[in-house]
């Protein structure tokens, strides 16, 4: 166990980023077409075909999901993924065309420092399809890919990820985070994540014996969709896309657990849930119910991972790092 989402047979992940840019794109590629569906949270959300993951609607297996900063600019990165795959022969199968299935979502990072003044198109299209291509199951965390240029309202954020073995069933958690929140207590070291820590994973710090009541005073950064969690949660189970929409609901409550507060109107918080259907469940509600509350561990622990792993950018008034301020 890698204690990535890597962890779960069938899913790759890939990253690209322009340093000078500060941000990037991250590329969840499936090996197999895989069943999915998505909880929506956030005020201001920036997706990218994400109706068809409703369990009402006809294609039931995606290919890839990018995750990506620029805010709505990073919707491009979709169609690099989307290029990449075509190259693979990959896609839902229309007559003798194939189409890949790429749902995106975007975070906000335009603020975040880096040349963001590019010439008439921006870069994420071709950052998308150098993240498919890179992707394996070693995956980087910190201020790669998407989380470049992530921020949360008083660290640097990034890109963490978190797995766990339920009843023999896999579950793993991949999050960009760029939360209007904050990830830590206050300005603490200790992570709201902390109950959930698995082998000192973000440094083993625990919980301070009191939380002190300035800490659950409400702090945002930035503007209405200038913030954003979006989350990957993947399983090797055989899921239907009405389970997989369950389990997305379930595991929003990992964010809930690691961000304080949360689900603002300054967020666009996404959470995708997706199946490789590899391993049958037991039985379909209790065995549900177990697997939608191992998601939300494994989300908080890899949000909380996201920030215990960022650096800060090389820019003016770029904000500090966890390292940064209380080492490892």
């Amino acid at each position: 166990m890698r204690n990535l989402i890597t962890d779960v047979e069938g899913v790759r992940v890939g990253h690209a980023g322009d340093a000078r840019l500060g941000s990037g794109v991250t590329a969840v590629v499936f090996d197999e077409p895989a069943v999915a569906s998505i909880d929506l949270r956030g005020g201001g959300p920036g997706t990218r075909e994400t109706a068809l993951l409703d369990p009402a609607q006809t294609v039931s297996g995606i290919d890839a999901i990018a995750l990506s900063g620029g805010s709505a600019f990073g919707l491009d990165a979709a169609s690099g993924v989307q290029a990449w795959l075509r190259e693979q022969g990959r896609g839902f199968a229309v007559r003798t065309a194939r189409v890949p299935i790429v749902p995106g979502a975007i975070l906000f990072d335009l603020l975040s420092g880096g040349a963001k003044e590019w010439e008439r198109y921006p870069p994420y299209r071709e950052l998308g399809y150098q993240a498919a291509n890179s992707a394996n199951a070693d995956c980087a965390l910190g201020s790669v890919g998407a989380g470049l240029g992530a921020n949360t309202v008083n660290l640097k954020g990034g890109i963490g990820s978190a797995s766990e073995i339920a009843d023999g069933i896999a579950i793993g958690a991949l999050a960009a985070v760029n939360a209007a929140g904050s990830v830590t207590i206050g300005d603490s070291r200790y992570f709201w994540a902390a109950p959930f820590e698995r082998e000192k994973e973000f440094g083993g710090a625990g919980l301070p014996a009191s939380i002190p009541p300035a800490a659950l005073e409400p702090r945002f950064k930035g503007s209405a969709g200038a913030n954003t969690t979006l989350v990957v949660v993947a399983t090797d189970a055989i899921l239907s896309k009405a389970q997989a929409r369950r389990i997305a609901v379930m595991a929003q409550t990992g964010v809930a657990r690691a961000i304080y507060p949360v689900h603002t109107p300054l967020d666009g918080d996404v959470l995708f849930a997706a199946a490789t259907g590899k391993k049958e469940l037991s039985e379909p509600l209790h065995a549900i119910a177990r697997l939608g509350a191992v998601a939300a561990n494994v989300t908080a622990r890899a949000i909380a991972r996201a920030v215990y792993e960022a650096t800060a950018l090389p820019f003016p008034g770029a904000l500090p790092s966890w390292n940064d301020k209380f080492g490892r």
